[in-house]
């Protein structure tokens, strides 16, 4: 294997800091598995070893997409978006006639959108989904020939295939921007946009356990407060500001692109969390112990990647 990760010594560094921070989440769970007496504080501990767990699956996934290289990175996040759709549409209302539009939003639209990452046309990568696919999808359904509850059907499967598609796949576009002096390494920048959101996630969950007092969305979202959200996107920002070596931008760059990462993830959890309570069901799916399904580990970043990409590629790209 060839791939960046054994190439670049300063991504090699930085995805070793991410398994040192495993490692310490891991023994600090044990900890408080050993140290919890009550049963609420056992369930809360058991939920968050869970989440570790699952934490060490997807940073070996992480991995290997890594060793492989830009191909590698494309199918996974290509298999990411596959996945979320299919939870997203499972909890949507579809009918018999929207069958074949689905059958082009899984297989025609969505891996022609990671093909155009491959071969680095940013202009069509940029307008498929919200130009075209936009109007294909209703024109589509309407073809078929059943009128019933037509524009919620066509809003719905729209708005899942810009987020779970068109959004997510921002993150791998990354690896096209050609930053001055930084055209080897865009491999950081995607493993930075994973880092920085995913660590917001976690840190805003850690936070509001210890100090959470005052609810954001209570009927939405039970487990977000103020406290929570102020301290994890605080920490989360710091530690972008920290890992600014790995970058092309300065530690007050750093900081400030962070805060933008965490905030943006921060509305795509709760947005995402709003279409699950509308639904009546907790999580997207359970093929993630301790996380519930794809789409619930990964609404954040659909958010954050494409205000990220488009703000790096506006700042930093000639």
């Amino acid at each position: 294997m060839s791939g960046p990760l054994l190439k670049d010594p300063q991504l090699a560094w930085l995805f070793c800091g991410v398994l040192v921070l495993l490692v310490l989440a891991s023994v600090i769970g044990a900890a408080l598995r050993r140290a919890a007496k009550s049963d609420s504080s056992r369930a809360a501990v058991q939920n968050l070893n869970a989440r570790i767990r699952a934490w060490w699956i997807m940073c070996a996934i992480f991995a290997l997409t890594l060793l492989v290289g830009r191909i590698g990175t494309l199918i996974f996040f290509g298999l990411l978006s596959f996945l979320a759709l299919r939870e997203y549409l499972t909890l949507v209302p579809t009918r018999r006639a929207d069958h074949r539009t689905l059958l082009w939003s899984f297989f025609i639209i969505t891996p022609f959108q990671y093909y155009l990452i491959a071969i680095s046309w940013y202009g069509f990568f940029a307008i498929l989904i919200p130009t075209f696919a936009f109007l294909f999808i209703p024109t589509r359904i309407a073809l078929a020939g059943d009128p019933q509850h037509f524009l919620e059907r066509a809003a719905k499967i729209s708005f899942g295939l810009m987020v779970c598609s068109y959004c997510l796949s921002h993150a791998p576009a990354l690896l096209m921007l050609s930053i001055p002096g930084f055209q080897t390494h865009a491999p950081r920048l995607l493993l930075y946009l994973v880092l920085v959101d995913q660590m917001s996630d976690v840190l805003q969950y850690v936070w509001g356990k210890l100090i959470g007092r005052h609810k954001i969305a209570p009927v939405i979202s039970p487990n977000k407060t103020w406290e929570g959200f102020v301290g994890g996107v605080a920490t989360a920002t710091l530690l972008g500001a920290g890992i600014w070596w790995a970058t092309p931008f300065t530690p007050f760059q750093s900081a400030e692109l962070s805060l933008v990462i965490a905030l943006v993830g921060f509305s795509g959890g709760l947005v995402m969390s709003a279409i699950k309570r509308d639904a009546g069901v907790k999580d997207y799916g359970g093929m993630i112990e301790g996380h519930g399904g794809i789409l619930d580990r990964i609404d954040s970043l659909c958010f954050a990647a494409p205000v990220f990409f488009h703000l790096v590629r506006y700042l930093f790209v000639p």
